[in-house]
């Protein structure tokens, strides 16, 4: 009789978005939502609000990518009110220049 494969267990199954600036593909958790409401454009810190979202990598170099252009306004498919951009570039001001992993290797 031919044996079963010894198996461990299944990995768990981890969200995977897309960053509209770099557009590099990374866990859901890892990156930051904003969304689409009827009150306005808002971060999402949960994930869960309902409405369109796009996700942007936690570094100020994907952010600017995003205010400089209106990549922002075709994800959430809306324009950007001036309001809008000044809690965004706020918000992008708390957060650090680059991620980790291009730190590294930058530093390598």
């Amino acid at each position: 009789m031919p044996s079963k494969q010894q198996r461990g267990p299944k990995p768990k199954h981890v969200p995977q978005r897309t960053c509209i600036a770099c557009r590099k593909v990374a866990g859901k958790r890892s990156l930051i939502r904003i969304v689409r409401t009827e009150q306005g454009i808002e971060m999402d810190p949960t994930g869960k609000k309902a409405g369109r979202g796009a996700y942007l990598h936690p570094n100020q170099a994907c952010w600017k990518a995003i205010l400089t252009g209106n990549r922002l306004s075709q994800a959430l498919r809306t324009p950007l009110s001036a309001e809008n951009r000044q809690t965004l570039t706020a918000f992008m001001a708390g957060l650090p220049e680059q991620e980790d992993e291009e730190e590294v290797l930058s530093t390598a």
